[in-house]
C-alpha cells in the first residue's frame, strides 16, 4: 500500500479521535486531489473489468483451454488482484493516511500485493517458456506441454510466490529490523530496508527478467530462420522473389505476448531503478507512489492489448457484453471461425 504525505491542502486530526495516540490524519482535499481520486478510481474499476473479460472468456469457452491460455489466465487473475485490491487500498491511503482495519488486515493486504505482483512475473516468465517450445520445437509442443501440466506450473507459481514474500516479510528479522514497522495506532506502512531490496530486486526481477529477455530473442531469432526458410522455398519453386513472409500463428502468439512483457518491464524498470539509489524507501514516500500506480497501470494494459492483437477474445467480449454465453452450448463455439 503506498500512502503519500503532503504538506499542503490537508486538514490535521487524529485517525481515530478517542485515542490520542493514534496517527495523525492528513486529509487531502482540493479540486486536484478529487480529480486525481476519481481518475485513479476509474482506472481501479476498468482493470477489474478488462480482465474479467479475461477470466470469463478463457474460462467460458471450451476452445480457449489451452496451455498458453490457462497461462494467460494466470496473469489476469493477479492483475484482476491489482484491481480489486491494491489499488483501492492505495487509493484510500491518498485520501487519507489512516488505516482502519487492524493490524491482521494490514499484513494480508501487504501479503496480497505482493504475492499478485511476484505472481505476475512467474506467468509472464511461463509465458516466455511456452512460446519458446512452440516455436522452436512445434511438432513435440503438445507432448511437453498440456492442460495439466500447466495447470500444475501455475499452482506451483503461486505458491512459491506466497512462500518468498511470507519470508520477505516475516522470516528475516534475525538478519534485519522487521519489514513492518507500526509507529502509531492507524498506520499500515511496509518499509523495505536497501539489502533486501537488493534481494528482491535479483529475485523478483532480474533474474525473471532476463529468462524472458533471452526466450524471446531466441524465439524471434527462431521465428527468422523459418521465415528465411520458407521464403527460400517459396523462391525455388514459383521462382519468383519474395520479400516478407507470414508469421505463423504460434510467432504472431509470441509476438503478442513479448508486447505484454515489454509493457510490463517499462511499467516496472523505473521502480527498481530508483530503489537502487533510494537506502531506505517506505509505501507512503512520493517516489513509491508514483510508480507504484506505474506498475498498476501495467494490469490495465494487458486486456487492451489482447483486444488489439488476439481476435478470438474480441469475439469473446462480444459473446460476453451481448449476454449470448447464457445460451446452451455457448461454450463450444468456434471462436477462430473467422480467423487465421
Amino acid at each position: 500500500m503506498s500512502i503519500t504525505t503532503y504538506q499542503h491542502n490537508m486538514t490535521v486530526q487524529y485517525c481515530f479521535p478517542e485515542d490520542n495516540s493514534s496517527c495523525i490524519k492528513e486529509v487531502r482535499t482540493g479540486t486536484g486531489n478529487i480529480f486525481l481520486f476519481t481518475l485513479l478510481s476509474f482506472i481501479s474499476v476498468c482493470t477489474v473489468f478488462l480482465n474479467l473479460l479475461v477470466i470469463i472468456s478463457i474460462s467460458h469457452f471450451k476452445q480457449l483451454h489451452t496451455p498458453t491460455n490457462l497461462l494467460i489466465l494466470s496473469l489476469a487473475v493477479a492483475d484482476l488482484l491489482v484491481g480489486l485490491i491494491a489499488m483501492p487500498v492505495n487509493i484510500m491511503g491518498l485520501i487519507d493516511n489512516c488505516w482502519y482495519f487492524g493490524n491482521i488486515a494490514c499484513v494480508a493486504v501487504l501479503v496480497i500485493n505482493n504475492v499478485t505482483t511476484v505472481a505476475s512475473l512467474c506467468s509472464l516468465t511461463f509465458i516466455a517458456v511456452d512460446r519458446y517450445i512452440a516455436v522452436n520445437d512445434p511438432l513435440s509442443y503438445s507432448i511437453k506441454i498440456t492442460v495439466s501440466k500447466t495447470s500444475v506450473f501455475i499452482v506451483s507459481g503461486w505458491f512459491s510466490s506466497l512462500l518468498y514474500i511470507l519470508i520477505f516479510l516475516y522470516f528475516n528479522d534475525d538478519l534485519l529490523p522487521s519489514l513492518i514497522m507500526i509507529r502509531c495506532h492507524g498506520e499500515c506502512v511496509m518499509y523495505v530496508k536497501y539489502p533486501w531490496m537488493t534481494v528482491d530486486l535479483i529475485v523478483t526481477f532480474v533474474t525473471p527478467c532476463s529468462i524472458m529477455f533471452i526466450l524471446y530473442s531466441l524465439i524471434f531469432n527462431v521465428a527468422r530462420h523459418q521465415a528465411i526458410a520458407v521464403r527460400s522455398v517459396i523462391n525455388s519453386t514459383f521462382n519468383r522473389q519474395l520479400t516478407k513472409v507470414p508469421f505463423t500463428s504460434e510467432t504472431k502468439a509470441a509476438k503478442t505476448l513479448g508486447i505484454v512483457v515489454c509493457v510490463y518491464l517499462a511499467c516496472w524498470i523505473p521502480f527498481y531503478l530508483s530503489s537502487l539509489f533510494v537506502e531506505n524507501m517506505s509505501s507512503f514516500s512520493l517516489l513509491w507512489t508514483v510508480f507504484g500506480w506505474l506498475i498498476y497501470i501495467s494490469s490495465s494494459m494487458n486486456p487492451l492489448i489482447y483486444a488489439i492483437f488476439y481476435p478470438w477474445f474480441r469475439a469473446s467480449v462480444k459473446y460476453i457484453l451481448t449476454c449470448r454465453i447464457f445460451q446452451s452450448s455457448s461454450s463450444r463455439l468456434n471462436m477462430f471461425q473467422k480467423h487465421f
